[in-house]
């Protein structure tokens, strides 16, 4: 992934709210809901507005306090997963 890239949600594939501090979502193609906690939620809101693979490690960092190189590893795997289920594209 390109660490300068700034990826966001993608519009129309999925539908979510924010329910205490519990995102529900529903992926709009398959149907399938799943929820997102704690530094998955984070992430995703950061991405509901565009982000950096960057912005994104420092989010990690900072707010729970881990290792760059683990919130480095966290928020690659993170990124794989939701482009795979066509979450997320890099901004223009």
């Amino acid at each position: 992934m390109n660490d300068a890239a700034t990826f966001c949600l993608r519009a129309g594939a999925a539908s979510w709210r924010d329910v205490e501090q519990e995102l529900v979502i529903l992926d709009l193609e398959s149907g399938v809901y799943f929820t997102l906690n704690g530094s998955a939620r984070t992430l995703w809101l950061a991405l509901d507005t565009g982000s950096t693979l960057e912005g994104l490690c420092e989010l990690l960092t900072e707010g729970y306090g881990i290792e760059r190189e683990r919130a480095s590893a966290d928020v690659a795997a993170f990124l794989i997963d939701l482009e795979n289920r066509g979450f997320i594209e890099q901004a223009s």
